[in-house]
C-alpha cells in the first residue's frame, strides 16, 4: 500500500495536480523531454499509485507487490514524479531529470538503481510482451499480484502488441490489466491520420479481452473502470482511457506539437499558475474537481 492511499476522487485530483506541477518543473529544468503525454497521464498514474496498486515504497522489492510496466517510456517524467510523491525517493531528486549521472534518465532504466522501476523502456511495442511474460510467471508461482501495463495508442500500430494480446487471451491471463492512453495523437499528428486504430474497442474484444472505456482524466471514472476489471476471472482486461495530451494546460491540450516539447521558464510559470487555479474548477457533469 502507499502512505496516502485513498478512494476519494477529490483527494486524487489534488495529488494529480501536484504531480503535474512536478512534471512541469522537472522538464523545464531539464530543457528537454516529453510534456504532453506526461500531463495527460497524471490522473491515471495517481489512481494507480494512490488507490489501485498493492505496493510499498518502503519496500520496493516486496515479492507480492503488483507490477507496473510502463511501455511508453518517453512519459517517464510522470512516472518519476508519481514515484517521488508516493515516497519512493525524495522530491528534490526530480530536479536531476535527464542530467549526467542521474537516476532519472529520459527513459526509465533499471540499471540506474531507481526504486520502483520494473522495466527499462525504450523501443515502443515491447512492454506488453514483458507484461505477458510476467503474468504467466505470476500464475506459475501461484502469486496473487496483478500486472499492469500502460501503452500509448500510437504504440498500438506495432505488430508485436497484437501478438502479445493474442497470447494473453490464449493463456487466460486474468492477472493482466492493460491501460491504453487514448489521447488520439502521436509525434506526427492524429493517430487516425497516421495509422487508423478504430474501431479500437472492438479490436481488443475480438482478441478475447475484457474491455472498459472511460475518461482517463476523470479519477472517479478511472476508479470505476479498475473496479470493473479487477474481478474478471477468465481473460485479460484492457481499460481504454481517453485522455487529453497536455491536460491541465488549456493552451496546449490536444496539441501533438507538445509531444516532445518543454516550456521555457516564462511559459512554465504561467502553466504552474494555471494549475494552481485548476483545483477550484468543478466538473459539473461529474461533480468532481478536475
Amino acid at each position: 500500500m502507499t502512505l496516502r492511499q485513498t478512494k476519494d476522487p477529490e483527494k486524487l485530483n489534488q495529488i494529480a495536480t501536484e504531480i503535474r506541477k512536478s512534471v512541469i518543473q522537472s522538464l523545464t529544468e531539464a530543457g528537454s523531454g516529453h510534456l504532453g503525454g506526461s500531463l495527460g497521464l497524471a490522473d491515471v498514474f495517481t489512481v494507480l499509485y494512490f488507490s489501485v496498486l498493492h505496493h510499498n515504497p518502503l519496500d520496493p522489492k516486496w515479492p507480492d507487490r503488483d507490477r507496473l510496466i510502463l511501455s511508453i517510456g518517453h512519459v517517464a517524467p510522470v512516472l518519476y514524479a508519481t514515484l517521488a510523491h508516493a515516497g519512493y525517493f525524495p522530491l528534490v531528486e526530480l530536479h536531476s531529470l535527464r542530467k549526467l549521472g542521474s537516476r532519472l534518465q529520459g527513459h526509465p532504466g533499471r540499471e540506474h538503481g531507481l526504486p520502483g522501476l520494473e522495466l527499462s523502456a525504450g523501443s515502443l511495442g515491447q512492454g506488453l510482451s514483458v507484461a505477458v511474460g510476467m503474468a504467466i510467471a505470476g500464475k506459475l508461482d501461484l502469486r496473487m499480484h496483478k500486472i499492469y501495463a500502460i501503452l500509448g495508442d500510437g504504440e498500438l500500430q506495432e505488430g508485436s502488441v497484437w501478438e502479445s494480446a493474442m497470447a494473453a487471451a490464449h493463456h487466460h491471463l486474468n492477472n493482466l490489466i492493460v491501460i491504453v492512453d487514448r489521447n488520439g495523437v502521436q509525434i506526427d499528428g492524429k493517430t487516425e491520420d497516421v495509422m487508423r486504430l478504430e474501431p479500437l474497442e472492438e479490436k481488443w474484444k475480438s482478441f478475447g479481452w475484457q474491455v472498459e472505456c472511460c475518461d482517463g482524466n476523470n479519477t472517479g471514472q478511472l476508479l470505476e473502470a479498475f473496479n470493473k476489471v479487477y474481478g474478471i476471472i477468465d481473460k485479460p482486461s484492457v481499460i481504454i482511457a481517453h485522455t487529453r495530451m497536455g491536460k491541465g494546460i488549456k493552451s496546449i491540450e490536444g496539441n501533438f506539437h507538445w509531444h516532445g516539447k518543454v516550456p521555457d521558464p516564462d511559459q512554465a510559470k504561467e502553466f504552474l499558475r494555471e494549475l494552481s487555479g485548476i483545483e477550484q474548477t468543478v466538473d459539473e457533469a461529474s461533480g468532481n474537481k478536475i
